[in-house]
């Protein structure tokens, strides 16, 4: 809602109109520069791209914008849409009924061509990460003039035949998480659990970063139920290879060698699907991006955009 933007904010925000909603985003480099633009993933907020990730793209020659999808952190959310039932939407979908839903992913990335348009930006080099690399992927096929590139990091295709996540994940993941506004102490652990399960093995947990980033995350905006249409969203997209076999843009698919929530089978999967992608499996790397990994993710998304520039 509107009321969130008295709050002061660390870094300057922006709302613009976009796809009939509101898209809270921010923008670092000059603007003439070719532009970058950062999806997030399920429940997460623009935050999640840390500044100085932005800040060490823009310092290789590019316009980088962040933003918030709908139904996270500053942008609208769209709360006359009753979350679904879970457990009614996977029975629809094995039924091969099309379920009811407040959104599809579709919408979403018709959010993030919306964000593009309002900035005019033309064509976007584009990275996503998680449920964002979904996304990334439907604008890349979908409206391929607007993809200069694509990266598409720790997601998937919705092949039914991938492994899932492993099972002591999915238990914390389910997990009612503690009210932040009752017990800030107790959703501050749940949440950090959750951080160091996700987390690879290749580089010490921070447990400092990761507690201010939810923190602010919090502070920005807390909505489970906002997260759960989103999750609908994610759900109902189910296989999308044949999607993803007219993708034209150039594409890198960077994945976890220790992502326990994507596996890594689901990031070469992701590359097999996509005519001449190239796969950086990142060994150590789980299902976020540690600062220790920042400067590897920044070259090797500037290395692709040059090359697809070129």
């Amino acid at each position: 809602g509107h009321a969130t933007l008295s709050r002061d904010w660390s870094t300057p925000m922006s709302i613009v109109g976009a796809n009939g909603i509101e898209l809270a985003f921010d923008s670092f480099g000059e603007a003439a520069d070719p532009a970058i633009l950062l999806i997030a993933g399920l429940g997460t907020q623009m935050i999640r791209w840390t500044v100085p990730f932005c800040t060490g793209l823009a310092a290789r020659g590019y316009r980088v914008v962040r933003f918030d999808n709908r139904d996270a952190g500053c942008s609208t959310h769209l709360h006359h849409g009753t979350p679904p039932d879970l457990g009614a939407l996977v029975a629809a979908l094995m039924a091969g009924r099309r379920p009811e839903l407040p959104y599809t992913l579709v919408d979403m990335a018709a959010d993030a061509v919306g964000l593009l348009d309002a900035l005019a930006i033309g064509r976007a080099h584009v990275v996503g990460r998680s449920m964002g690399g979904m996304i990334a992927q439907i604008m890349a096929s979908e409206h391929p003039e607007r993809v200069l590139s694509l990266t598409s990091i720790m997601s998937s295709t919705g092949n039914p035949a991938l492994p899932q996540a492993a099972p002591d994940l999915l238990a914390l993941m389910m997990r009612p998480a503690p009210d932040p506004q009752a017990d800030p102490a107790a959703f501050l652990a749940h949440r950090l659990a959750l951080a160091r399960r996700l987390a690879g093995t290749g580089h010490p947990f921070d447990e400092q970063a990761h507690g201010a980033l939810v923190l602010e995350e919090t502070r920005r905006d807390y909505d489970p139920a906002g997260t759960a249409r989103q999750l609908a969203a994610m759900v109902a997209a189910g296989d999308r290879r044949q999607h993803l076999a007219r993708i034209a843009a150039p594409t890198l698919v960077i994945h976890g060698g220790d992502d326990p929530l994507v596996p890594p089978a689901c990031g070469r999967d992701t590359a097999a699907a996509i005519p001449k992608a190239e796969l950086l499996l990142i060994e150590g790397m789980g299902h976020d991006l540690p600062a220790a990994l920042q400067d590897t993710l920044i070259a090797a998304i500037d290395r692709h955009a040059r090359r697809a520039s070129a």
